[in-house]
């Protein structure tokens, strides 16, 4: 049976046609199998999926992940810390510790609409795959991506009834009603770059798009690696962010909106 997946061309260009072909017609591919990104159980028959190509020096493993989680691409990683994370990848016996390290974390992100004060805020959800080291650190400090953010100038959510403070300098590229990147401020006064890009633009719905474009605002919320999960509705998301407010464990900032 035909699996939902979604193999980039990047993928492809490393796998090769003819693989990405077998795969696209349900050879080689699971029907359910471990998000690489949520750790939750997915279904290729059922939901569209990713396919995720990670490439060592020597070795490359193909693992999949929900479409709502991250777009298929290729992720560099070492290659010992490849070959210890197969087993984990691949589904087999895994141990936490083999799992790939806090360098090699993908940025997740999930589009939701929010309730605040009787209106309804288009947001951005961030969650790494895993743990974030501070650049040019082995790791060794811990997760410290909420502490990166809010040297950054993301607040902490202390309530989610609250619309966050702007943070200037940064804003959501949107084009053509589909979510490109999110931008951050180059060094030096520069052009801005990207903090987070799609490997492909990321469709959002009808209502996220009519709401970004009646605020020209966007919420964007990140939490630490496996705060939030892949949460299949709205009011469930919405529960996590909550869970993980209550918590202290979630900041948040207002950016505007580039594009339409």
């Amino acid at each position: 049976m035909p699996r939902m997946l979604d193999v980039s061309e990047d993928v492809r260009a490393e796998i090769g046609d003819a693989e990405a072909d077998r795969l696209l017609v349900g050879d080689n591919a699971p029907g359910s199998y471990d998000c690489t990104s949520c750790r939750t159980p997915g279904d290729s028959e059922q939901e569209r999926t990713s396919t995720v190509l990670f490439v060592g020096d020597e070795t490359a493993v193909l693992a999949f992940a929900h479409a709502t989680c991250i777009p298929s691409q290729v992720v560099q990683v070492a290659e010992e810390q490849l070959q210890g994370a197969v087993r984990s990848i691949t589904g087999n016996e895994q141990e936490a510790e083999d799992r790939l390290g806090p360098e090699q974390a993908v940025l997740g992100i999930t589009s939701g609409l929010v309730l605040i004060d009787d209106e309804l805020h288009p947001a951005l959800v961030v969650e790494p795959t895993g743990p974030i080291a501070r650049p040019g650190t082995d790791g060794s400090g811990g997760d410290e991506f909420l502490q990166l953010l809010l040297e950054q100038g993301f607040q902490p959510v202390q309530r989610m009834d609250q619309v966050p403070e702007v943070l200037h300098g940064w804003s959501i590229l949107l084009a053509m009603g589909q979510l490109h990147a999110v931008l951050q401020p180059g060094t030096g006064g520069g052009a801005p770059v990207a903090w987070w890009q799609a490997h492909a633009p990321l469709q959002v719905t009808e209502g996220w798009r009519t709401a970004a474009n009646k605020s020209q605002t966007v919420l964007l919320y990140a939490a630490p690696a496996g705060s939030i999960g892949q949460q299949p509705r709205e009011d469930l998301l919405r529960d996590a962010l909550e869970k993980a407010s209550a918590g202290g464990i979630l900041v948040a900032a207002a950016m505007p909106l580039a594009g339409t």
